[in-house]
């Protein structure tokens, strides 16, 4: 799902929010006009007598240092004496200082990541993974985390302002306009003095790893018993033991159904049902993760349970507590607990100045109105009622709200969810059954035998408490780990697909950082690109499975399914992106506020791009994603990433090698979208190969069998 998707450690979410390049301007900022008189004297004085030591040729990069520096040094940092001497000790005024300090920050700095990264996976072990119960102190050490520090530690003890003297913080618009005549070192470089564009408090930072701990937990323990739904009859339509997590199961439940002939429908409106309710938060409470109880989503009545399909033990409600009471808003207030601690950041990053801005700016080096025209492109197109009515005539009826999520598309719609769990868990009755198969798994993707090998041994396979997700090592001598559920009775379908995308995380990260020429670049430049990649290997788990053999056709309704899978989380970024617009434009919001201006949201939404097609309004499906709350604005990295994925993909088919052009696109590293996009496909960032091969399967499709 995420590294958070992608994202996942509080570390990684982290340096997404404070690391990444600020547009400190290269030249003498205003900034520089409030500095000291004393200071600004310095800086003169230094800059004459420097240039003096080593050459004119030095002159304006010792400027630009100096200004770096004196735009966030601090009366505690020492006086206009200290920092002269701070220049004079720390600038390299010769090429073979510069490399050995460049080189020497690199290697640190990659144990440091490496090391602190470990640390905040074995911290937040317990609660990421199916070990037992949490125990209170297990919440604190996921809460905590050893890298919250280590910004403010840099600047106290000096070493940001020996970067920020020696290496060049540049603007987006320096690294979209100038960025592809850079040398791969320029890249490196700038990446190096861009993670201390910021002077952001440990505390900040700490509380940014709380709120990433306490709304991680909340939506990893958001699961629905799904034998305890029952119908206005009483019929229990879903099989014995059957736990799915929200979102993710619940989606993918409902893909899952359309090869149900008899019972399909019922099931996914159900499902629909479980979701509206999860939304409005007029969920009972206590069917949260408790099959204690049976619950009808439609008329809302709770009972106690008459089957016994669990287990481990859980809590019953005690005497007056009404069993049909609603979960008290705490998804909002869970999503608020995120916006505050976002918000802390705002004052120590005066360019950009809210958590929307460092998240498009930043951290995806996209302007959120370019990803915005992107989304709305594919969303406006007419390609949309076409392919609506390709899928009603499949389905023989009018579309229903859920068919966002249809699948049908895709081969797997002729086996059975019951079919597909069957044969995964005989293959995979153990995570580390996986983990053994993993080499065989790549080879069929088009890796050499040494290669898979290679990719196999730098994996560790771990069974998740929640959905699956991956984990990068950040240093070469460590492993990547890669989380997905595995059931008592083995893995399932489900855990299998999400096992494939994050392998495919795993492999990105593997490659991004052992095979890359500086570790600096490590990465893709941003998570839409990962799973892009992850993308690139789900979509092919039918054929590693043994179930599929593609085909002209074949690859004609793949595309179709594509198409109809950017539309479909499209929208649900556009209701992200303006959920946190709302937060921002009403800080002091009560969790009953934030709840009734995110339905109203998911609703305009659907009724501008879903309802003309679905024929139905006010539907509120789009808010259900559980990334809004515990991911951070993440979620407009899926649209961006299927149309990145698509470019991949058909870069791949035209080399006719999966493998081979993975590792070759893996290591372009951590440089802008565009100019990765056109190194690795020859096209920028965009949707006009994927509407394009769209109405190309359109045209297929319709046209007489030969």
């Amino acid at each position: 799902m995420r590294i958070a998707c992608a994202l996942v450690m509080t570390l990684s979410v982290l340096s997404s929010v404070v690391l990444p390049a600020q547009e400190t301007l290269a030249a003498e900022p205003a900034s520089i006009q409030s500095q000291s008189i004393e200071l600004k004297s310095s800086m003169d004085k230094l800059e004459t007598e420097l240039v003096a030591k080593y050459g004119e040729s030095h002159r304006a990069r010792l400027r630009r240092g100096m200004t770096q520096v004196a735009n966030f040094w601090r009366a505690e940092d020492g006086d206009a004496a200290a920092f002269a001497e701070f220049v004079r000790t720390n600038f390299a005024g010769e090429p073979a200082t510069l490399d050995t300090m460049f080189s020497r920050l690199q290697s640190n700095l990659e144990q440091l990541d490496g090391h602190m990264g470990e640390i905040g996976r074995e911290f937040r072990q317990q609660s990421d993974l199916d070990l037992g119960p949490i125990l209170g102190f297990d919440d604190l050490f996921a809460a905590y985390d050893p890298a919250a520090h280590l910004n403010d530690d840099f600047f106290k003890n000096k070493l940001a302002f020996v970067v920020l003297l020696n290496f060049p913080l540049t603007t987006l618009e320096q690294k979209l306009s100038e960025g592809d005549k850079w040398s791969r070192r320029q890249w490196a470089e700038t990446r190096l003095a861009q993670r201390f564009s910021k002077r952001v408090p440990a505390e900040v930072n700490l509380e940014l790893g709380r709120a990433y701990a306490e709304t991680s937990k909340y939506i990893a323990e958001y699961n629905i018993w799904m034998h305890h739904l029952i119908d206005e009859k009483g019929n229990r339509l879903f099989p014995p033991k059957l736990r799915l997590l929200s979102h993710w199961n619940l989606r993918d439940e409902i893909k899952a159904d359309y090869s149900d002939a008899k019972d399909g429908l019922a099931k996914q409106r159900m499902i629909q049902q479980v979701m509206d309710r999860i939304v409005t938060q007029t969920i009972p409470a206590v069917v949260v993760d408790n099959p204690n109880y049976d619950w009808n989503p439609y008329t809302n009545e709770v009972k106690p349970t008459t089957v016994k399909d669990f287990d481990e033990s859980k809590a019953i409600s005690g005497p007056g507590v009404s069993l049909n009471a609603p979960e008290p808003n705490t998804r909002y207030a869970k999503l608020l607990v995120a916006h505050k601690a976002t918000r802390k950041v705002d004052p120590y990053s005066p360019t950009a100045p809210t958590h929307i801005d460092r998240s498009f700016n930043e951290s995806r080096e996209i302007p959120e109105a370019r990803i915005k025209a992107i989304l709305e492109q594919v969303l406006s197109s007419p390609l949309v009622p076409q392919v609506a009515r390709i899928i009603e005539s499949r389905l023989g009826r009018p579309l229903e709200p859920f068919d966002i999520w249809y699948n049908g598309f895709r081969p797997r719609g002729t086996y059975t969810e019951a079919q597909l769990d069957e044969i995964v868990a005989k293959k995979y009755p153990t995570a580390e059954a996986y983990k053994k198969d993993m080499p065989n798994l790549l080879v069929k993707l088009g890796f050499s035998k040494e290669r898979a090998e290679y990719l196999a041994n730098n994996i560790v396979v771990d069974p998740a408490r929640g959905s699956g997700h991956a984990l990068g090592a950040a240093m070469r001598s460590a492993k990547t780990h890669l989380r997905t559920r595995v059931e008592k009775g083995g893995m399932n379908y489900k855990g299998f697909n999400i096992a494939v995308h994050e392998m495919g995380h795993n492999v990105e990260q593997t490659l991004s950082l052992n095979d890359i020429d500086y570790t600096l670049l490590e990465g893709v430049p941003n998570t839409a690109f990962t799973e892009a990649l992850a993308f690139v290997f789900q979509g092919r788990d039918l054929e590693l499975l043994g179930l599929e053999k593609p085909d002209a056709q074949s690859h004609a309704l793949k595309t179709l399914n594509d198409f109809w899978g950017t539309y479909e989380i499209a929208g649900v970024a556009l209701v992200d992106m303006a959920v946190w617009h709302w937060m921002y434009d009403h800080p002091n919001a009560t969790a009953a506020e934030l709840k009734d201006a995110t339905v109203s949201i998911s609703r305009d939404v659907w009724n501008k791009y879903y309802a003309p097609v679905f024929g139905k309004r006010d539907v509120v499906l789009l808010g259900v994603y559980s990334h809004m709350i515990d991911s951070f604005l993440y979620l407009p990295d899926y649209p961006v990433g299927h149309m990145i994925a698509f470019q991949i993909e058909e870069q791949m088919d035209k080399a006719g090698n999966i493998g081979r052009e993975f590792e070759r696109m893996a290591t372009v590293g951590s440089v802008t979208p565009d100019l990765w996009m056109k190194k690795a496909t020859g096209a920028p960032v965009g949707a006009d190969a994927l509407l394009a091969a769209t109405q190309k399967a359109l045209t297929d499709l319709a046209a007489p069998k030969k």
